[in-house]
């Protein structure tokens, strides 16, 4: 299965219904992110955490 929108470094995408945060690096098969918004019961140490490319959504 082919994924077509993958973020690039600086896009700001959304993942798990109230989380925001922009792309730092990308990998072949997710990216990690520095979260910048947090609307959830999720708590992510650092503020960094790692999103598959299929579990978001691009924002800018």
């Amino acid at each position: 299965m082919e994924i077509k929108n993958i973020a690039g470094i600086g896009d700001e995408i959304s993942f798990k219904s109230g989380i925001k945060g922009v792309v730092e690096k990308i990998y072949d098969n997710s990216v990690i992110v520095s979260v910048t918004e947090n609307t959830t019961d999720f708590e992510f140490e650092g503020d960094k955490t790692v999103v598959g490319h299929r579990n978001y959504d691009i924002i800018q």
